[in-house]
């Protein structure tokens, strides 16, 4: 095995070193950037690189990111050059930089409130919108600018009240309409967890309106929206999609039903199908999430319960040769988690992987290279032999306890199918979180998985 992975694998310190990796995955329309765990610095910083050169050398369009819409939107317009900013030399604020540049950056991260706040209000979140503000501001047209978007499903009541706003704006009477059947939700006062619970004793809930207004907003035809605020729809019916498929997924989730996974990674694929639509054809882009999210699905034990993935499902629409699936992984380390669900954000230790996992093989090829750092490509004679072989990779969540290490948080996995390169970081330490205090009526992200 040591053999096999030293075939496969190149020592790296900075993204020149990359190149192996560049080459396999720069031309798909879509690659997917992972994490062994939510909470440790160097998966952000690296992602960050490889997500700088793909955008300022290959020309890809957007990062989606495994979190909620609205406040990722705030970071899109921001981002894009949308808002006024006051104090500074032009009324777009286009010439902030510096600390500047870097309060107002974070004023804005501080809005992602969902425990774990730290997954996405984080210093090395930071410097990636504070890049992606300074590259967009020396971009002329508006069309050839960077996104930046959130994936997930679960920000239900932020969404009815950004999807009223939006509607105000296009449909006025479509509009009133949205309100009355929102207003189902008003008994539950903003809180996420009260109306999850509610289904258990009320079913029906308030499904069938939230899907009508979805399908009223579908029919709209695109001539019928005011100048200038086709952006403003779009961001409409994504919220409208949100609050359908966020009901949906706490329904699932309260009835112990183990699909809220494929609803929920579904919803990422059906988000990244928008984008990629609203970019044009030739659009690419670039997807932030878990190794479990990322990682092809059918090359895991998820396969044998019924599970999908945003990764598989790429591969399955695009074909392989369109997406490039790059996963990431620790021998030992520390990691921003918690002990619990809501919990306090704590540095917790990583100890040493399992023996005979891969991430244990890939650090005994990393003393035999003298090297704290490897970048696996695999190519198609990969996908037989020793690295096709089922074997643990690690998968830490953001609930972690380092003493079940014996019993759980590993994944058997296909290394070679399940990605198309893999980054090995010998020793990673936790991220730089912000203090957010997190909102306590909305649901965790990742409840109840952890991923």
């Amino acid at each position: 095995m040591v053999k096999e992975i030293s075939g496969a694998a190149k020592s790296f310190q900075s993204i020149a070193d990359l190149a192996g990796v560049m080459n396999k995955v720069k031309q798909a329309k879509v690659v997917m950037l992972g994490e062994a765990s939510h909470g440790t610095h160097e998966y952000y910083r690296w992602r960050h690189f490889i997500s700088q050169e793909l955008v300022e050398k290959h020309g890809f369009n957007f990062i989606a990111v495994e979190g909620d819409w609205p406040p990722s939107q705030r970071v899109n317009r921001f981002i894009n050059l949308e808002e006024d900013e006051t104090g500074d030399r032009d009324r777009r604020g286009v010439n902030l930089k510096g600390p500047a540049l870097r309060r107002r950056v974070r004023e804005i991260l501080l809005s992602f409130k969902r425990w774990p706040t730290w997954m996405w209000a984080n210093l090395e979140v930071e410097q990636l919108v504070e890049w992606m503000r300074t590259w967009n501001s020396k971009v002329d047209q508006a069309e050839k600018r960077v996104g930046f978007y959130g994936l997930d499903v679960y920000s239900l009541f932020e969404s009815i009240e950004e999807a009223l706003t939006q509607l105000e704006q296009i449909d006025p009477k479509l509009a009133r309409k949205a309100r009355l059947r929102y207003q189902c939700f008003d008994p539950y006062m903003d809180d996420e967890q009260e109306y999850a619970r509610s289904l258990l004793y009320y079913p029906e809930g308030c499904r069938e309106g939230v899907i009508k207004t979805l399908q009223e907003l579908l029919q709209k035809r695109l001539d019928s929206i005011p100048p200038g605020k086709h952006g403003t729809f779009f961001d409409a019916v994504q919220n409208a999609r949100i609050v359908k498929n966020a009901e949906s997924y706490y329904r699932a989730m309260i009835q112990a039903d183990d699909k809220s996974w494929n609803v929920r990674d579904k919803h990422m694929m059906e988000t990244l199908n928008l984008l990629l639509e609203h970019y044009g054809p030739e659009s690419k882009g670039i997807v932030w999430a878990h190794n479990t999210h990322i990682g092809d699905y059918r090359a895991t034990s998820m396969k044998i319960r019924g599970e999908v993935n945003i990764g598989g499902l790429a591969r399955e629409q695009y074909g392989e040769e369109n997406v490039g699936l790059v996963g990431f992984s620790t021998y030992e380390g520390t990691v921003v988690a918690s002990h619990a669900w809501g919990g306090s954000t704590e540095v917790l230790v990583v100890p040493p992987a399992r023996v005979g996992s891969w991430d244990a093989e890939m650090h005994d090829v990393a003393i035999k290279n003298e090297t704290d750092k490897l970048a696996l490509v695999f190519e198609q004679k990969h996908k037989r032999g020793p690295l096709a072989e089922m074997r643990d990779q690690r998968a830490i969540g953001v609930v972690y306890n380092p003493a079940y290490e014996k019993w759980g948080n590993y994944v058997p996995t296909s290394l070679s199918r399940r990605y198309d390169a893999l980054l090995f970081l010998d020793f990673t330490r936790g991220l730089d979180p912000l203090p957010v205090k997190p909102d306590e009526k909305e649901i965790p992200a990742d409840f109840p998985f952890g991923y």
